[in-house]
């Protein structure tokens, strides 16, 4: 059993991604991942149980039961149904799952960029080895996606729906042109914040080949930066946005959506926080609930580590 299982569990090393749910915090998603794994390892098929015996000296031997040596009416049944032997083993007790118990009781279960537990979308986890690869996406300046809801009308003192109210106000002077050239601005602002963190030269060809190139980002820490905005839909007092962000907090994606109501005269709150995209990991790629389980997380791990050897460039060929 401990051979198959630890054969099994490296299967299940690597990363992946999960869908969050709004409502859960991340550590009951982190949990809940840990105990479906721990099951689908620990339950692989075990081979046949090696058990101690005592002889009338006291000392350990072996007990061999076949066809022949049973009561009448008894009957001893191999996997194929017919008749067969039993060696019951004196070597140890030690190795019968009862005795010994699960083979894993603990695995290193980790999360990178994290949500909080009124926002929902895309969640990376590494299992064991894993942990690495996850810490290095932990660290690198790559953007998120989000997808934001709000409603004009009123604002709460957190930014969110669940606050509480603490002014209401009209809206029907908000078009989406009018929307849409509040994040013109506010995307304006955050280039050049983005300009200013990334410590390059923007006058040398390095900073325009980066900039081409999607690499430029900001260097060390940062404030949170919006990278790309635009309106979605829009059916006033609803609408909808989608962002591209660096260091951001979900917290601070509500106060935007409180600060665009500001701009446009009015209030607005959010009411809904959802991120689709984390580096590499998009929502499609996401396992739901039902799917958290070893089985589809081994598939899952193996067919990002597959796409991520085809997207390696080639090796320059070698001069002749």
């Amino acid at each position: 059993m401990a051979i198959r299982a630890i054969r099994k569990f490296r299967w299940v090393e690597g990363l992946f991604c999960v869908y969050k749910p709004p409502g859960v915090h991340w550590k009951l998603v982190r949990d809940r991942i840990e105990t479906c794994i721990l099951e689908g390892v620990n339950g692989t098929p075990s081979l046949a149980p090696r058990v101690g015996l005592l002889g009338p000296g006291g000392g350990r031997t072996d007990l061999t039961l076949t066809a022949g040596s049973l009561p009448p009416g008894v009957r001893l049944l191999g996997p194929g149904r017919g008749p067969t032997e039993l060696t019951l083993s004196a070597s140890s007790l030690a190795a019968h799952p009862l005795v010994r118990g699960p083979e894993f009781r603990r695995i290193k279960v980790g999360v990178g960029h994290r949500l909080d537990a009124s926002s929902s979308g895309v969640l990376v986890i590494g299992v064991g080895r894993g942990n690495k690869p996850l810490n290095d996406l932990y660290q690198m300046c790559c953007t998120r996606d989000y997808t934001l809801e709000g409603e004009f009308g009123f604002a709460t003192d957190n930014f969110s729906r669940t606050g509480r109210i603490v002014e209401r106000s009209t809206y029907d002077h908000v078009t989406q042109d009018k929307l849409e050239k509040v994040l013109a601005m506010l995307q304006q602002a955050n280039q050049k914040a983005l300009l200013i963190h990334s410590n390059v030269d923007m006058r040398s060809q390095e900073a325009y080949e980066m900039a081409v190139t999607g690499e430029l980002g900001p260097q060390g820490k940062s404030p949170p930066i919006l990278t790309g905005l635009r309106v979605t839909g829009f059916q006033p007092p609803f609408f909808t946005l989608e962002l591209q962000c660096l260091n951001e907090t979900q917290r601070y994606l509500r106060k935007v959506v409180h600060e665009i109501g500001l701009e446009l005269r009015s209030t607005a709150s959010c009411t809904a926080v959802r991120r689709t995209r984390d580096g590499p990991f998009t929502v499609d790629q996401a396992l739901t609930r039902g799917q958290w389980t070893a089985a589809q997380v081994a598939l899952t791990i193996q067919h990002y580590n597959n796409s991520k050897r085809q997207s390696r460039p080639l090796p320059a060929p070698a001069a002749l």
